[in-house]
Formats: C-alpha cells, sequence, structure tokens
C-alpha cells in the first residue's frame, strides 16, 4: 500500500527527477510556455507556483532560496524583477495548463503549462 507516499516517481531516480523538476522550472520561467507531459506537468506546478510566490516576497533570503533551486541566475532575475511585479495582486493561481492532444509515439497525453498574464 502507498500509504503517506507523495507525488510521482515519473520512473527516474531521486536525483534525475530533481533536475528534471528544475530545468523545467527554469524553462517555464523563461520561456512562459513550456509543452510536456500531463504527469510532469501536475508535479512541475506546484513547484512554480512556490517559486513565484517566494519572488513575491523579494527579499534577500528568498533570492537566495530561488538561487539555490532553480541555479540560473537569468531566470531567477527575470523572477524578481518581471514576474514578481505582474503577480503582485494575484493571490496565487500564476500557471494554467491546456491540453494539446496526445504525443504520437507513445500516445502520452501532451499539457501546454504557461503563466497566466
Amino acid at each position: 500500500m502507498r500509504h503517506l507516499i507523495k507525488g510521482r516517481t515519473l520512473g527516474r531516480r531521486t536525483e534525475h527527477r530533481l533536475s528534471m523538476y528544475r530545468n523545467l522550472a527554469v524553462q517555464l520561467i523563461k520561456n512562459e510556455q513550456i509543452k510536456t507531459t500531463e504527469a510532469k506537468t501536475k508535479e512541475i506546478k506546484p513547484v512554480v507556483e512556490k517559486l513565484i510566490t517566494q519572488g513575491k516576497k523579494g527579499d534577500l533570503h528568498n533570492r537566495r532560496l530561488v538561487t539555490s533551486f532553480a541555479r540560473d541566475k537569468s531566470a531567477v532575475s527575470k523572477l524578481f524583477d518581471d514576474l514578481a511585479g505582474r503577480y503582485e495582486s494575484r493571490q496565487g493561481g500564476y500557471t494554467r495548463m491546456v491540453r494539446a492532444g496526445y504525443r504520437k509515439g507513445d500516445a502520452a497525453p501532451m499539457v501546454v503549462l504557461e503563466l497566466v498574464s
């Protein structure tokens, strides 16, 4: 039984999965839109929401926390400078999932994850 086990493993080891989360979060922050599978989207969505919330706080401690996760200075500066101002009056719900059909090779459900304007 899977009691008290949260999240999907996505068929990857922990290090690979966390690295994939970092990569997806950074790409979403940089490009403001990514296309990936539904399972990956459901896992990365709360991570990005928390990063944006930390960006809205804007203090040095939160900037260091985001930098330690994202490891990309351009993404961190965009998050704190541009996105934090855009979402300062919004109380959560910074991302939107739009279904985009099925992948041709394995029929995996694809989703476009985008930042709400």
